[in-house]
């Protein structure tokens, strides 16, 4: 303990010998700014040694859902069908026959996946292509209420008998408005109509729409159809469930014919129930 007190004092008195010493003699300083000399710089104010650009304004880099644009709007994809479920949804307590049933909602699009076709996630085509068109045609934003549907969330948002053979369970069927036009869907559907003017010019079996004649529709609208799509009007009292409880009026397409595949949609327990993954 002595020998380390003993380098503690021989340290110190050698740090405070070298600050002593490496101060400067006042009278040198004195002598030293006597003798300084000092000159004005002068400079023009466009002197310069090199040429610096003028600044340019940057424009963010859009984000990668903005990249493709249909109109100002982000150009509607398959992602916009995943199914509204959730877990944070409250159980549904619905009376059936008398008795109190209980329906529990699905955990929506973080528990499992589209349809499938060929191992990969699916939505038909045409009501993708519609979705876009009728936001090019309005130049304004179209709102997908209700996409796919999984078993379990299909029950939850319409425990009706009607609605158990749903083709929003197997990527067949779409329902939306447009901000903006929530009170014209007529002219929602003459813009489908229009689609197939364009797209199939002469074919009859797509160009031409025929109105739905019989009662066993949930419509006071006779609806609209051709070979391809099924197209309902719902009024503001008319379908309201749970994906669908706006107070708008909204238009629902079904998909009739897979012009891929050469053959009606028609829907089927093992489409809707086996067709897609969990996790």
């Amino acid at each position: 303990m002595k020998s380390f007190l003993r380098f503690l004092s021989i340290l110190s008195l050698g740090v405070f010998t070298a600050c002593s010493s490496s101060s400067e003699n006042p009278d040198a300083k004195n002598s030293r700014k006597k003798n300084q000399k000092g000159e004005y710089v002068y400079r023009q104010h466009d002197e310069h040694l090199f040429n610096v650009p003028p600044p340019e304004k940057k424009h963010l880099d859009p984000y990668p859902w903005e990249k493709e644009l249909v109109g100002k709007y982000p150009k509607i994809t398959k992602e916009f069908f995943r199914c509204k479920g959730s877990q944070l949804n409250p159980p549904r307590i619905v009376s059936q026959n008398g008795e109190t049933v209980r329906f529990y909602d699905c955990g929506g699009a973080e528990k499992h996946s589209l349809p499938l076709r060929n191992s990969k996630e699916f939505i038909y085509p045409i009501l993708i292509d519609l979705m876009n068109y009728i936001q090019t045609r309005t130049a304004k934003r179209l709102v997908i209420t209700c996409g796919h549907r999984c078993p379990d969330h299909n029950t939850y948002a319409d425990p009706s008998t009607e609605a158990q053979q749903s083709k929003h369970m197997i990527g067949a069927e779409v329902s939306f408005y447009v901000q903006g036009l929530e009170d014209r869907p007529e002219l929602l559907v003459k813009y489908i109509q229009d689609y197939y003017k364009e797209k199939h010019k002469g074919d009859k079996e797509y160009e031409e729409f025929q109105r739905y004649s019989k009662r066993d529709v949930n419509v006071a609208t006779p609806p609209w159809y051709n070979k391809e799509v099924f197209v309902k009007l719902f009024t503001k009292k008319e379908g309201r469930n749970f994906d669908n409880r706006h107070p708008y009026s909204y238009i629902s397409i079904q998909v009739r014919f897979d012009a891929e595949l050469n053959e009606k949609v028609i829907y089927s327990w093992e489409k809707a129930n086996r067709n897609y993954l969990r996790w």
